[in-house]
């Protein structure tokens, strides 16, 4: 049984985060975020994957202003993305960012800082410092040495420093992340962190790759963590759409039941018994579930003959044959459905379950 350490709660935009809230799901989009129509199609298509938390880029003072419209046009909560300029912060809040991303030790000095930390007390906002191995500060590297998995001193006295900053200004509504594109130095790290401060923990690999490599690192990465308690909130990032980091996020925290969001979905991983496409049909299946809320287990599978019975613990299932597929429910037989028809036919079957019918 996975036993959750106890940490502040801090709350970002209505949605708590640390404490004994649920770990929060969250991504990044990859649009400019001056471009509000994109910004704000790319938001809903995460909103509907299950995002909880959505952060953007601001990297000039249009992208800042850009952010009172997309706020207005989201349901879930907006954090700004800030490096370096600290009027990027201060203007991010005042055109409606819920939290911000900084490292205060870039800022430019204690009283830009202090500017910074004003305007988040005045909007509510909360800040996660982040810190990456990349950016951490030259005294600090000579010190401790570049972060490996047996030393990642200088990346946790790095957090810890900045966390101290805007302590002296006040503030404490603050959750911190430490990112390694090293699997085992990002798990070493963060098991160091969590045994010096009760602040919540952002989870994450950073630069991790695309979709297989970074699935694979962030999964093994934050799956050990998650298993041992650590973590309030994690992006799982990837080198795709945004939509597919929240995909992963979730069927993470299923695998370790911590989480249960939507169905889950099983597939076979085909033979040569398959006379079907059955790689298109499990892809497009699993985009529409991804929609869906109820706790179902649906199958998708690749032979008529044993197909139902490989899958009889699903609540719905599909399997294709030559020319024929079939749908079931618990194993048994629902009806046959002509190839062509099968997967909108049976994207309709799951449509009427998630309305309650």
């Amino acid at each position: 049984m996975i036993v959750r350490r106890q940490t502040r709660t801090i709350v970002l935009g209505g949605v708590p985060v640390g404490g004994h809230s649920p770990i929060a799901v969250q991504t990044m989009t990859n649009t400019d975020t001056r471009d509000v129509e994109a910004t704000v199609a790319q938001i809903h298509g995460v909103e509907a994957a299950g995002c909880e938390l959505i952060r953007v880029a601001v990297p000039d003072e249009k992208a800042a202003a850009a952010l009172t419209a997309i706020r207005a046009a989201i349901s879930i909560p907006l954090i700004a993305d800030i490096h370096f300029d600290s009027r990027l912060a201060v203007a991010a809040l005042e055109h409606g960012a819920q939290g911000i991303r900084i490292n205060p030790g870039n800022l430019g000095g204690p009283d830009k800082l202090a500017r910074v930390v004003a305007a988040a007390k005045q909007h509510g906002a909360p800040i996660r410092v982040g810190v990456n191995s990349g950016s951490i500060e030259k005294d600090l590297l000579k010190a401790h040495g570049y972060p490996r998995p047996d030393n990642p001193t200088a990346l946790i006295e790095s957090a810890l420093r900045n966390v101290r900053l805007l302590e002296k200004q006040g503030f404490t509504e603050i959750k911190i992340s430490i990112k390694s594109s090293d699997t085992l130095t990002t798990v070493s790290a963060y098991q160091a962190l969590a045994k010096q401060t009760d602040y919540p923990l952002h989870l994450g690999v950073t630069e991790a790759g695309g979709l297989i490599a970074g699935t694979v690192k962030s999964s093994v990465a934050l799956g050990i963590l998650l298993y041992q308690g650590i973590g309030d909130t994690f992006r799982i990032s990837l080198t795709r759409d945004p939509v597919e980091e929240v995909r992963v996020a979730f069927e993470l925290l299923r695998s370790l039941k911590i989480r249960e969001r939507g169905p889950e979905l099983i597939s076979c991983p085909t033979c040569g018994r398959t006379r079907i496409d059955l790689f298109s049909l499990a892809e497009a299946v699993e985009r529409f579930v991804q929609t869906m809320t109820k706790p179902i287990k649906v199958a998708v599978m690749g032979c008529v003959v044993n197909g139902p019975g490989e899958a009889k613990e699903a609540d719905i299932g599909v399997a294709g044959g030559n020319g024929v597929g079939i749908i079931f429910k618990k194993g048994k037989l629902y009806k046959k459905v002509k190839e062509e028809e099968l997967l909108s036919v049976f994207l309709q079957e799951l449509k009427l379950i998630e309305e309650g019918q």
